[in-house]
């Protein structure tokens, strides 16, 4: 029997990370994998496409409305969608209230004691943008998650998260079995953003997975709350995940401990692919359209 894959996606707020992972899921399904998506983001939005609904019960909404979660049933907080992938959704507090990772810690303790680990090749949980909060950081931590894929693209901040995740990583490698099984650029159409990735996977000692490009077929199958796969199974862009998921598929046991560098090391990195120009640069720049224009 094959051992369980237990694999999370992490990158920064709003980089397409939930996107990118059920369209690699629901590739992954298509090749015969048995499925169970975590959702550890409080929006729980990590189902949906999969689902093809609405938010779906949380299993903090839950347990509130029937007293605990141990009044809870799997069936209670599991749902079943594209190819059979079975859905869960961690869920989060009121905003401004409590700890929004309680909710991932509570959720995957819960699926464990239950049973819903059994009869499944792959684990995924979706994390929320970066390792700060103690909570979103228990996949790594309690070594649920062992290979961590992070979503990035050649924007400073994407570079930043994904780096700060690598240090995540990094701090509890060696007391568990957590590795960096590579990163996923999603194209946003930055300045040499291809090069800037695979910079970046060189600095940190590990592979750039894919290049995801950029396609309005995905905000025409999000519209629909659907895959690409699902929505367009013939397109380019559902070929594009399909290459991603089959990438990770047969990267088992070639994750790394990374190396992150340092913020100084990353702007001057930025600099040398010209991407981030030094004040004198931009100074000079913004006066010559200014005079342009004049």
């Amino acid at each position: 029997m094959a051992k369980l894959r237990q694999i999370a996606f992490y990158g920064k707020g709003g980089i397409g990370k939930s996107t990118t992972s059920q369209n690699t899921l629901a590739a992954l399904a298509e090749l015969g994998q048995r499925i169970l998506i975590v959702g550890c983001d409080p929006k729980a939005d990590s189902t949906r496409l999969i689902l093809n609904a609405k938010m779906q019960d949380t299993v903090l909404a839950l347990a509130a409305e029937a007293g605990s979660v141990e009044d809870l049933e799997l069936e209670d907080v599991m749902k079943i969608g594209y190819l059979d992938i079975k859905c869960t959704e961690a869920g989060g507090p009121e905003p401004g209230v409590g700890c929004a990772g309680r909710g991932v810690i509570t959720a995957i303790n819960f699926l464990e004691e239950n049973g819903a680990y059994e009869d499944v090749d792959y684990v995924s949980y979706d994390v929320l943008g970066d390792v700060v909060c103690g909570g979103f950081a228990m996949p790594i931590r309690e070594n649920k998650a062992q290979e961590i894929y992070i979503v990035m693209s050649g924007e400073m901040m994407a570079l930043y998260a994904a780096n700060n995740i690598a240090k995540g990583i990094l701090k509890y490698a060696n007391s568990g079995g957590v590795r960096l099984g590579g990163l996923i650029c999603n194209e946003r159409q930055t300045d040499k953003e291809l090069e800037l990735a695979e910079a970046l996977a060189s600095k940190l000692g590990c592979k750039l997975i894919h290049f995801v490009p950029r396609d309005n077929i995905v905000q025409h199958a999000e519209l629909r709350r659907m895959t690409v796969i699902a929505f367009a199974p013939e397109s380019k862009q559902a070929n594009e995940y399909r290459q991603l998921a089959t990438k990770i598929h047969g990267n088992s046991g070639k994750g790394i401990i990374p190396s992150p560098i340092t913020m100084d090391e990353l702007e001057e990195m930025l600099l040398d692919f010209g991407i981030m120009k030094t004040a004198e640069q931009a100074l000079a720049e913004l006066a010559a359209k200014e005079a342009a224009v004049a």
